[in-house]
């Protein structure tokens, strides 16, 4: 009896440790597979993060390329266009500036500018001259301009202005302006083209 005792005894031990061996090893391979989900589910999430993050550094490389490429042309075309208006200036402002300060070179275009002014309905004018040209030029208008014009012209000074004359009706709705400045800003405008070919070829 000791015997079938001890025999039923081992064979509920060796099938109970059996079963709990089962139960743990089914245990242990939920909880892999669990682990092995979660650890691949992490893999994919990063990978999403890194392809992410690469698509961004790709775009934000092509965006900042293309903001320098943009920066690089307008600065290019800026100091082109300085260094045209620096040459432009040498070549048209002195001459220009030289050229309209001399008072008989003004007299004489300005008596021809004021016989075509308005040959049609003639009217009172209005002249500005340089400040600098006023001893030379305040007599001669009033005087010789005024006899040959019938009268009807006065003259005002500008201390702005540093060569050449603006011409219009003594109401001041519009002049005319043969200014130094503007006289040598067309001259420039005229250069620019051809300017631009000789230093840039374009």
């Amino acid at each position: 009896m000791q015997d079938k005792l001890q025999e039923l005894t081992d064979r509920l031990y060796n099938e109970g440790l059996s079963k709990g061996k089962a139960e743990g090893e089914r245990l242990l391979a939920e909880a892999n597979a669990k682990a092995e989900a979660l650890l691949s589910e992490a893999r994919g999430q990063a990978d999403r993060i890194v392809e992410e993050a690469r698509k961004n550094a790709a775009e934000l490389k092509a965006k900042a390329e293309l903001d320098i490429r943009s920066a690089s042309a307008q600065a290019l075309q800026a100091t082109r266009k300085d260094i045209e208006n620096l040459l432009l200036g040498a070549a048209c402002k002195a001459p220009a500036k030289d050229l309209l300060a001399d008072a008989a070179l003004l007299k004489e275009v300005i008596t021809e500018t004021a016989r075509h002014f308005s040959p049609d309905a003639p009217c009172d004018l209005a002249l500005v001259l340089p400040e600098k040209l006023r001893g030379e030029l305040e007599g001669w208008v009033s005087g010789a301009l005024a006899r040959e014009l019938n009268g009807g012209i006065s003259a005002g000074f500008s201390k702005k202005m540093a060569g050449g004359f603006r011409i219009g009706p003594a109401d001041g709705s519009w002049y005319v302006d043969f200014s130094d400045e503007s006289f040598s800003t067309l001259i420039a405008e005229y250069l620019r083209p051809v300017t631009r070919k000789l230093l840039f070829g374009e």
